[in-house]
Order: C-alpha cells, then structure tokens, then sequence
C-alpha cells in the first residue's frame, strides 16, 4: 500500500510548509491570538478506539476474497481511515475521538474482488465506506453505521494502474485508486497529462475525484472532471453498472453522470475512461492587481466570454488578497500582495496560460480594463505554493484558530449578492474569497473563514457558521456545492437544490443499486 498521510492533519510526517513567522502578528492583531502553540494533536498510542465489532466469520470470508494481509485491523489502519480532512474531522482526530473508526481496512485489488466483497457484506449486513485519498472536507468519509453493527473502510489504494491509453481518442482508462501525481507521471511518458490540478492534487485519486464531481484548477482551460469522463465501471452489491467509452451518446439520460457525483451510496468505481490532454509545450504564469473585486470579476466575465480567459484564473478580493500577503512566506508573491493592495480595494489575480495567441488577446483586454502587471515572479511563486492551504491549516490549529473554507457557484448576475450574503452571514468572522472557475454563465465562489477558536465547543462554533453561509448563499441564488460534494455535511440541504422529486429520484437510484443500504450510509441522501 501507499505511504501514510499523518491521521491528525494533512500530509506526510514533517512534509509541508509552516506558518511564517511574521503570520504571528496577524494572529494577534486580526483574531486577538498570541500566535503561540496551544494545542497539539495527540499521540497515535492515545486514540481512543473501540474493539473491531467485525464478525470472525465476515473477516474470513473477506480474507477468502482478498487475502488476509489485505484485511487490517490494527490501530493505524483503523485510525488513518477513520473520516476525511474537513475541520469538523481533524477537530476529532486531533482530540484522538476515533471510537467510530471502522472495525476493519479491506484492500481488494480488482473489480471481481470488490464485486465479492461488497456482496458479502450486503449479505452480513456489513456497512461499507470507500476509501480513496482521504481528502473528503465534507465528512464524506465519515463512519456512519446506522442500523449496521460493524463497517468496513474498503481502501481502493491497490487499484492504481493505468488501464489502457488511447492516445489517438485523447482517453485514458484509469483505476480508481491511482493518485493524481502518480496518473499525470504516468501520461507524460505518452506526452499526455489529465489536467486536474485540484489543492487536494497529492493525495486525491481519480476514483474520488469523478465520484466528488472535482473541479481542479485549471478547470476554466480543461473542464470539469465530470465534465471529462467518457466511460465508467462501477461495482454495486446488485451487479455491475457500466457505461460505454464513447464520445457522446443519445441513448437516454446519461449514466456517467448519474455516477459522477455519486459519492460512493451506489458502488464502487472500478474503472473509469477520461478525456486527457497533449502536454502544453510552455505555460506563462504571471500576477495582475484589479482595482476591487467587482472590477476584477467584469473582466474575467469579458475573458470567458470571448473566449481569452486562461487556463488558470484565481482572483482574490481584498480580504483576502491582505490574508495573503499576512500567511504566505516572505517572497515574490506576498511582495506582489503588497503591490497589489497599493492602491485602494486593489486585489490579486493569478493567471496562467498555455496558448500564446490566447494570452495575448487576454492581455490586451486585461490592459484595457486597467488591470496592472505584476509580472511572472508572483505567478510563478503562486505556483509553487498552491499546495500549501492545507498544510498551513494545520499550524492555524495549533494556535487556536477556526479555519475552515465553503464554496459555491452562481450566475455573474448574482455573484455580488451570494458573496455579500456570506459575509453578511458571518459577523465577527474573517472571511476572505476567491474567483477560480469561470463559465460563460456564471464562476465560483470560495470562502476561507479564520476566527477565534471557541475552545468550549469548537465544533458548534463552527457547525452554526456553516449553516447560516449556507442558507445565506442559497436564498441568494448560489449552488449548495461547486466542487466539494455533498457528503454529510451538506446532505442536510440537498432537498433545497434539488427538490423533493429529485431527491426521489437518487433515493431510488440508491434503492435498486444499493437495497441492503450498506454503502456510505449518511451521505449524499
């Protein structure tokens, strides 16, 4: 199996960057923190655990199945896979509150063995939670038994091969447990990349990713990754469910669809057929100050719209563009925070281009709206350090900050409402968003929330703000989620997306997949 993420935050042991010291004093003067360590995760040996409730006879029979080394119990095992990476998760798992945690780690390595796994624990009435990169942050990973007496995390990590490229078609048949990085440093050698860059991108696999409806960075030039599937296998405890790898096709509503998206209450993704791209031959990464957020958005409305927008777009309005410049380590990026905040309202904007005619028409209408070059230095230092959030997250909850993020998408009409609402929604909080998918019709909203920890209960604290943006950005006219999913944490809200007939609609999906209800229970629906 693949190396271990630590069980308490993000990432290996000692891998990623650390707050610089100068995010100290925004500590202080921003959320009234000293900025020292208050709190840190506990030990591994002080998890609390309960004893595994797996049946011996189940654990047989899923040996029999995928081998006993392959069927885990012990405590890292349990504990790693225990929920994902939202603030809600690492709160519990920083306080070592594993007594849900699954009873046993199950590791199959084919489509046939996850087949007879998911029938035999349909028929023991065993609840199953698939497990990919672990980077669920909408607790869709979360242990939930319901009327089920033991649960097992089925770890998709064996299933990491490149099935088949198509380069002629530009498509690649993936296993779902294969990595990001692992995918990409696969197609280069054909010249070939996936092009799906999400802040999650280390860790995330391509099975989580399609059953997420992810949205990497580069979205706005490639789409999508629902947008990219052409075929998929799936393995439900009633049989297989398949869709053909075809470009296109008219033979009803489309099933890719109905699975993307799905979160794991169906099946399991086996296997599944992407579109990919050629490697670029050059990218130009470069930073641009708009003189306010509204400006900034007209502009990269005009640039999707005529087609000129980059491949990677991410405008920060002033909040946090100054969040920014206080968090980022001393360089070329918060130097061009700086500059960027130079002028009244000014805000950053990240963008990165693969097409030399593209970008110069983008440019120009850049230039002509007032936008101001900062040059390819903070670009390029954006680049390097669009994996760190995470890692930084973790330091903030040493010190005793709430940190947390939500999402949403809206027409370009209501952009300004939803985004006001949210703030409006969340008095006494630092809230900071950012523009980073862009649609003819609309873009993405992202809020990253920083306040005081409420140590008397960090989770109400943060369960209330979650629920008054939500209800704020719906009554607004945003969607309940861009590209975070639904998991546990938004289920509460999807007869509001999608009304009562359409939650129907996937409980009887759920109903024919699924009719023992043992996958993922809780989520979705």
């Amino acid at each position: 199996m693949r190396r271990e993420q630590v069980f308490w935050g993000w990432g290996e042991p000692g891998a990623g960057p650390s707050l610089a010291p100068h995010a100290v004093a925004f500590l202080s003067a921003e959320l009234g923190l000293s900025g020292e360590v208050v709190s840190r995760p506990v030990a591994l040996e002080a998890v609390r655990l309960r004893e595994p409730a797996l049946d011996d006879a189940v654990r047989e029979r899923l040996a029999a199945i995928v081998g006993r080394e392959f069927v885990r119990s012990d405590r890292e095992a349990r504990v790693l896979r225990c929920r994902g990476k939202s603030y809600l998760d690492l709160l519990r798992q920083r306080a070592g509150a594993c007594e849900d945690a699954p009873d046993a780690v199950v590791a199959p390595a084919s489509h046939d063995e996850v087949s007879a796994v998911l029938l035999a624990c349909a028929e023991t009435e065993v609840a199953v939670v698939p497990f990919g990169g672990g980077t669920s942050v909408v607790g869709g990973l979360e242990p939930l038994r319901g009327r089920f007496s033991a649960l097992v995390s089925l770890d998709l990590a064996r299933m990491d091969r490149v099935l088949d490229v198509d380069a002629r078609s530009l498509t690649a048949t993936l296993a779902p447990g294969l990595r990001l990085p692992e995918a990409d440093h696969a197609l280069a050698a054909r010249e070939l990349t996936l092009g799906h860059v999400p802040q999650s991108y280390e860790w995330a696999t391509v099975g989580g990713c399609v059953a997420t409806r992810s949205s990497g960075q580069a979205s706005t030039g490639r789409g999508r990754i629902d947008g990219n599937v052409v075929g998929v296998r799936v393995a439900t405890p009633a049989g297989e469910l398949a869709a053909r790898t075809v470009p296109a096709s008219a033979a009803g509503p489309d099933l890719r669809q109905l699975v993307a998206g799905s979160e794991g209450v169906l099946g399991v993704i086996t296997a599944v057929s992407l579109r990919v791209h050629p490697a670029p031959a050059a990218t130009h990464y470069e930073a641009w100050t708009v003189a306010g957020f509204e400006a900034g958005c007209d502009v990269l409305r005009e640039l999707e719209q005529a087609g000129a927008a980059p491949v990677v777009a991410r405008l920060s309005d002033e909040d946090e563009t100054r969040t920014t410049l206080a968090l980022a380590a001393p360089g070329r990026l918060a130097r061009a925070a700086i500059r960027a905040r130079a002028g009244a309202g000014g805000c950053l904007l990240i963008c990165g281009w693969e097409d030399a005619p593209r970008r110069a028409e983008g440019v120009r209408r850049l230039r002509r709206s007032g936008a101001r070059s900062l040059g390819q230095g903070p670009g390029r230092a954006w680049l390097a350090s669009r994996f760190a959030g995470p890692h930084l997250r973790d330091d903030l909850l040493d010190r005793g900050v709430m940190v947390e993020t939500l999402e949403t998408a809206a027409p370009w009409s209501r952009l300004r409402a939803v985004r006001e609402a949210v703030r409006a929604a969340l008095p006494g909080i630092r809230v900071g968003c950012h523009v980073s998918h862009l649609y003819p019709t609309g873009a993405s909203l992202y809020f990253t929330v920083l306040a005081r920890r409420d140590d008397a209960d960090p989770a109400g604290q943060w369960l209330a703000a979650k629920a008054a943006a939500t209800d704020a950005l719906l009554a607004a006219g945003g969607t309940l989620t861009h590209h975070h999913a639904v998991g546990r944490d938004h289920a509460p809200w999807m007869e509001a997306e999608v009304g009562h007939l359409g939650l129907d609609l996937l409980r009887s999906a759920k109903e024919r997949c699924d009719p023992a209800g043992i996958m993922n229970p809780g989520k979705l629906v």
